[in-house]
């Protein structure tokens, strides 16, 4: 049976002096002015002014995202130092999740068992989780299925001056992120909606997540038929996950909701081949509430939580949703099909509505749903629609803190008028190309009635093209850390 790469965890665990122990690589940062950091000074001072005498003669600038690995002229202590370059404007918790990731993803080239990271003494205290997030981040790739390992995870990542509490919490952070990452990179003949409800089991289990799967039947018998509907044309019936974590005591809790089209063909309205060969991450919606409600979990964020993924796979077959269809969705509302690769919206539409009956005080949603986001904004910024601007603002400012850029777009009334059907109560897709973002988010609107409710169309950054020096190309995981800190710093 086809494997993929298991995940390999190295050790996290703090370390007191980055320069005397014997270590493969210990990692500093150095800003453009040249300043020491003390773990530099040290090894300036065991050298002989060597650290300085390269920045006087340019040739460590300190520049932002520079990497310079230098071999080490030391008889003892680290082998070699790679110099991250932190640039000269003020840091943020961006910069130092990006500059240790991008310094492990440097190193894991070749076999390395120990590496020092004493990037703490460049970020202020606030910043460490990220520190450690960053670099178990850089743990995980997207190639999971080559013969050779695609890279050599250190046997031990070591962290100065950050206690191994903060380190703890920063490496549930960063796996979270893997996870969510490793499920949407999976091809579609492992993650299909009954495999995906299985991985989810397993990952739950010894944590406080409790886990409900919804079969085929149970979706017949809940009315769940917008989800049926998409998922007829597969030999892979869909799934309805819904996972609970109750870290708040009575309070009513934040719900996350996940699009979880585990491959999307298109249906009967057929992508082209171009079109349809990265359609395994169109469940990178669910895939992320998979991982933030992990880490909730694991990290005891005392919040009452709910996550449910609406998982389906849109194929074609003679059992297929058919253009002009009408489907009764388990709300009572129904939708007029014009069009089956406007599929994902049709999933979330009983999705939301289960959501709904579990009594949130907020629904966030997940979903790679348009191309017309990534018209309007782009390839890596998250597009945001709601019916709160306080919970839209709260989710925005914690994505700021995160670095992870997103953009609201409006919610006129106006919008209404174009999602209206001729003979259902809404369309699944608005009219023509104009506006597609918002009048999908205006169709999913109609689910969540009175509750506050934001819309995430991460169509564009949730699965990069190419590579960076922080990340691989492939699955990236956004929006974990936003939602975490949005979560965590709920009143």
């Amino acid at each position: 049976m086809l494997e993929s790469t298991p995940f390999e965890i190295p050790v996290f665990r703090p370390v007191t002096d980055p320069v005397s122990e014997k270590t493969d690589v210990v990692v500093v940062g150095l800003t453009e002015s040249g300043a020491l950091t003390p773990t530099l000074s040290a090894i300036d001072g065991l050298t002989d002014k060597w650290i300085s005498r390269l920045i006087e003669l340019g040739q460590l600038r300190g520049k932002q995202g520079e990497l310079s690995l230098l071999a080490s002229p030391l008889s003892d202590g680290p082998v070699m130092i790679l110099v991250v370059g932190l640039g000269n404007k003020p840091v943020t918790r961006s910069d130092a999740f990006e500059s240790s990731a991008s310094a492990i993803r440097k190193l894991v080239d070749r076999k390395r068992d120990r590496v020092v990271v004493s990037l703490a003494e460049s970020f202020p205290e606030e910043f460490q989780e990220q520190i450690v997030a960053g670099a178990v981040s850089a743990c995980e790739v997207q190639a999971l299925y080559q013969a050779d390992p695609p890279i050599e995870v250190p046997a031990s990542i070591e962290f100065s001056g950050i206690g191994q509490a903060v380190i703890d919490r920063g490496a549930v952070i960063g796996q979270s992120i893997n996870q969510t990452r490793r499920l949407v990179n999976e091809p579609p003949a492992m993650v299909y909606p009954a495999s995906f409800a299985e991985r989810v089991e397993e990952l739950a289990a010894g944590t406080e997540l409790q886990i409900e799967v919804w079969d085929e039947n149970k979706l017949e018998a809940e009315g769940c038929r917008s989800i049926l509907a998409v998922g007829a044309g597969s030999s892979k019936p869909p799934r309805l996950v819904i996972m609970r974590y109750q870290g708040g005591g009575n309070e009513a809790p934040l719900a996350l909701v996940g699009k979880g089209v585990t491959f999307d063909s298109g249906g009967l309205s057929l992508k082209p081949s171009d079109a349809m060969v990265d359609m395994k991450c169109d469940m990178a919606g669910a895939a992320t509430v998979v991982g933030v409600m992990l880490a909730a979990a694991k990290l005891g964020l005392r919040k009452n939580l709910i996550g449910l993924c609406g998982l389906a796979e849109n194929m074609v077959s003679g059992d297929s949703y058919k253009l002009g269809d009408v489907i009764e969705t388990r709300s009572g509302k129904t939708i007029e099909i014009l069009n089956t690769d406007a599929e994902g919206r049709v999933v979330l539409a009983d999705t939301l509505d289960v959501a709904v009956q579990c009594e949130p005080q907020a629904i966030v949603d997940l979903a790679t749903l348009t191309g017309a986001c990534m018209v309007a904004l782009g390839t890596e910024v998250v597009g945001m629609m709601t019916n709160d601007q306080a919970l839209c603002d709260a989710v925005r400012q914690a994505a700021e803190v995160q670095g992870e850029p997103v953009w609201q777009l409006p919610m006129f009334e106006l919008y209404d008028e174009k999602v209206k059907s001729k003979v259902a109560d809404i369309k699944n897709v608005g009219e023509g190309r104009w506006g597609g973002a918002i009048t999908a988010a205006k169709f999913l609107e109609n689910f969540v009635g009175d509750v506050p409710w934001l819309h995430l169309d991460i169509a564009g950054p949730a699965f990069a093209e190419s590579p960076k020096s922080h990340r691989d190309a492939g699955a990236t995981g956004v929006m974990v850390r936003t939602l975490l800190q949005w979560i965590a710093s709920k009143d």
